[in-house]
């Protein structure tokens, strides 16, 4: 059974579908593109393609598809201009559609491909892993990195459907779905102390019969979120909060390198980070910390580096960061567990003694 949930930005509307398998749900979609003459391309990446060939060629049959390396390394400017000239050799034109097909790096790039293809083409997200399910595919934040930081070149481009099948996280390798972890319990510690107190009780693993239920209650909190500050204009909270361990956690994977961690795992040492800096600032206690390190610690996440980076290189990437405000980061802390706020004018000294914490080095 196929259950729906909308998110609500006027003529950007858009469903997000859930189902245990959604072939069903996405090949009606095609057909009508087909009968209406509409030209549409698959972007994925070469461990989906091999891993889900079958189900693949099922949906969309022989459409155009191209499939790139898997891993962050893949979120660049030469890969993105590779899908840019896959959808011009393949005559797409500004009524096309392109269906991105796999973790959170093929629906940033894809989508932001899409955006600025022709000034703009649809595009539908089709995650393949949690971290994707419950965060990157909804809300249309599209984009790629570039030597100097994470993300600093993208666009707002909302997606027209997603389409999530909570039967491909069967497949999931284990340290991909503890990556998408990380981001279920960003949403309990910012916004849902019943969801974090969930996770707490025990761990959420792809065997727990609630998982598909945590997966659609995650993108409903994303949703309502996005709905109220869709391009991250609030003058505080907001679409923001989102950033909960993501400042801390972005400068982690550009100073160590991109792919040297999954995306999640840094996020989670960044929430380590961050309720570092949250106590720090008054707002938990340090029992608190430790249950915040604990309930990481239950889903298989990393609470310190696994070896020590250079704060410097750390300090220089937390000041490229996009969300830099007045020469200073804007992160993102807890007033108390289930309430996030943004924080602007941290001292760079405080989050530095922050890094220390979870391993950096002078």
């Amino acid at each position: 059974m196929v259950d729906n949930l909308t998110v609500n930005l006027g003529a950007r509307s858009y469903t997000i579908r859930f189902a245990a398998d959604l072939t069903g749900a996405i090949q009606p979609l095609t057909q009508q593109l087909r009968e209406q003459g509409v030209k549409y391309a698959v972007l994925t990446d070469q461990t989906v393609a091999a891993a889900q060939g079958p189900a693949l060629q099922a949906i969309f049959g022989d459409t155009p598809q191209l499939a790139v390396a898997a891993g962050e390394g893949s979120k660049s400017l030469a890969t993105y201009g590779r899908v840019l000239e896959f959808l011009a050799a393949n005559r797409l034109d500004r009524g096309g559609v392109l269906f991105a097909v796999g973790g959170g790096v093929i629906g940033d790039l894809g989508g932001f491909a899409a955006a600025s293809y022709l000034r703009g083409m649809a595009f539908y997200q089709v995650p393949t892993t949690l971290l994707a399910m419950v965060d990157s595919s909804v809300g249309g934040k599209t984009g790629i990195n570039l030597a100097a930081g994470k993300n600093l070149a993208g666009a707002f481009h909302q997606p027209g459907g997603v389409f999530i099948a909570t039967g491909l996280l069967r497949t999931l390798p284990a340290r991909e779905f503890a990556a998408g972890m990380a981001e279920v319990i960003k949403y309990g510690l910012l916004g849902d102390a019943q969801l974090l107190a969930r996770l707490e009780k025990s761990p959420l693993t792809v065997a727990s019969g609630d998982l598909a239920d945590v997966i659609r209650h995650c993108c409903e909190i994303k949703a309502r979120i996005v709905e109220a500050d869709e391009c991250e204009l609030a003058p505080t909270g907001g679409r923001a909060l989102l950033n909960l361990g993501h400042t801390f956690g972005h400068a982690i994977e550009q100073a160590a390198g991109y792919g040297h961690y999954l995306h999640g795992e840094a996020v989670a040492i960044g929430l380590a980070a961050a309720a570092r800096l949250s106590h720090q600032l008054g707002g938990i206690g340090s029992r608190e910390v430790g249950r915040i390190e604990a309930v990481l610690a239950a889903h298989a996440l990393p609470t310190r580096l696994a070896a020590p980076l250079p704060l410097p290189a750390l300090m220089a990437a937390l000041a490229r960061d996009k969300k830099v405000r007045g020469g200073l980061p804007r992160f993102v802390v807890l007033r108390q567990m289930g309430e996030a706020i943004t924080q602007d004018g941290v001292p760079a000294a405080l989050a530095g003694d922050c890094f220390r914490a979870v391993g950096a080095v002078e």
